[in-house]
């Protein structure tokens, strides 16, 4: 990660915190009752300007992505991924999602790909597991609609960012 995306997650998170403390603590209601906030695929805003990701049967479901448990490990919280999961680690996967950039540009090389499109530009949108990091071989353009890339997917069970998909060398896909 650069340094730009290490001081905006850094920042997104403070500022989550600060403004939303229920939302982002682990330990708090979820407006989803019955999940800890910051956990799942995120909720699709019902007065979202942007449509919610529609069903393809050519990328990996998100709720296949989403199952994940947890397990807390020398006072870390560090994912358990289930069966499903572990099958898509290092082969080329199809990801759909809305794009979080994470440099300042029009065009991106790395950005995470989210489940459900952004409501605050501040705030991540759901939980590690409703998003993947995305490193792509060229610039794509940003787009505020929803995108497919595919490249090597990898899944991280101890990434220091917290991160739990990565895929790199990505392309994108019509």
């Amino acid at each position: 990660m650069t340094l730009f995306a290490i001081r905006r997650l850094t920042l997104v998170t403070t500022l989550c915190a600060g403004l939303f403390p229920v939302m982002v603590s682990a330990q708090s209601a979820s407006p989803v009752a019955g999940v800890p906030a910051g956990t799942g695929a995120g909720v699709h805003s019902p007065n979202s300007p942007f449509a919610p990701l529609q069903e393809r049967t050519d990328v990996v479901p998100w709720s296949v992505l989403t199952d994940v448990k947890t397990r807390v490990e020398k006072n870390r919280i560090l994912p358990v991924f289930s069966t499903p999961v572990m099958a898509l680690n290092q082969k080329s996967q199809r990801i759909q999602g809305f794009m979080m950039p994470l440099d300042p540009g029009e065009k991106q090389k790395h950005f995470l790909l989210s489940s459900v499109p952004l409501s605050c530009s501040f705030c991540v949108p759901g939980g590690p597991e409703s998003m993947v990091e995305v490193k792509t071989k060229t610039p794509i353009k940003y787009s505020l609609e929803p995108v497919v890339v595919e490249g090597q997917f990898a899944v991280l069970k101890d990434d220091p960012y917290g991160l739990y998909y990565r895929i790199s060398d990505a392309t994108p896909v019509k």
